[in-house]
């Protein structure tokens, strides 16, 4: 029997409070947690196993601080050669840790990376390495200049 994803209606305030919670701080601990949604940490922490497993958490994550001239973000839009898949080429880019996420296109772009790096230079190197990728046609690199918002 595989477990359905909840619904956004299927979800309690106290799940949507924990929720909000997480996507602020996932390393908060889960006394601090209990306290917020005002239930007993056993409580919360089978919450938070029920909301893992049912697949409204799927993970926990790192955002990684930076600004100014040692922080470079780009987004690079990626072609395939004729003939091959995402299957063949996201083994490759998984094991570039600068890529941030990957997301497959409809339309002449198959996908589009988001990459982050210490510098334009680090980035220049991602982008080499994006290119060596059998089956990578094109790669077409946009710098991203400022972050007007960006959701948590």
């Amino acid at each position: 029997m595989t477990e359905q994803t909840l619904q956004p209606d299927e979800m309690d305030p106290k799940d949507r409070i924990l929720i909000a919670a997480l996507k602020d701080n996932a390393r908060e601990s889960i006394v601090s947690l209990a306290r917020r949604v005002g239930l007993s940490r056993s409580a919360t922490q089978d919450r938070l196993q029920r909301l893992e497993k049912r697949g409204v958490i799927r993970g926990y994550t790192v955002r990684l601080g930076g600004t100014g001239p040692a922080h470079t973000r780009a987004l690079m839009a990626i072609s395939f050669k004729p003939g091959f898949q995402c299957e063949h080429v996201l083994p490759h880019l998984k094991t570039l840790p600068e890529i941030q996420a990957c997301l497959a296109l409809a339309g002449p772009v198959d996908l589009m990376l988001t990459v982050e790096a210490a510098s334009t230079a680090a980035l220049e190197a991602v982008r080499a390495a994006v290119a060596k990728v059998p089956g990578v046609a094109t790669v077409s690199t946009h710098f991203v200049l400022k972050e007007h918002w960006a959701a948590a």
